[in-house]
């Protein structure tokens, strides 16, 4: 399970950042970048020492600053169920066709690198 992948999919979601510095941001995920840059909305910001705590509309958190995240457990179950669904598209169609060869485009064939001039080639 990638990390970008968990936050995407916890779009819309509660969940919990506590940063380097010790404070904390309850709320819920609008979006994510591939720096783990993060939007909250509807937050409540706690202070490193837990005795002051501020409610504010939206937030930005640069993603170098987290320490940690908790995101609730039905988000990672969707996540497990939508990397087994991928897994098992992924495995359709795969292998060898009915007559069992490559065949088709970019198949290896009979004579490969035969009757080429070139490197190797017997010259007369």
């Amino acid at each position: 399970m990638l990390p970008l992948t968990l936050l995407h999919t916890a779009a819309g979601h509660p969940m919990l950042v506590e940063l380097k510095s010790g404070e904390t941001f309850n709320g819920h995920l609008v979006d994510c970048d591939n720096w783990m840059n993060l939007t909250l909305r509807e937050v409540i910001q706690t202070s490193p020492n837990g005795n002051k705590f501020w409610r504010l509309p939206e937030c930005y958190i640069r993603g170098n600053t987290i320490k940690y995240l908790n995101i609730q457990e039905e988000v990672i179950d969707m996540v497990k169920e939508d990397e087994s669904k991928h897994r098992h598209m992924a495995n359709r169609g795969r292998g060898r066709g009915r007559d069992n060869s490559y065949g088709g485009r970019g198949g290896r064939g009979n004579s490969r690198g035969q009757n080429r001039g070139g490197r190797g080639a017997g010259r007369t």
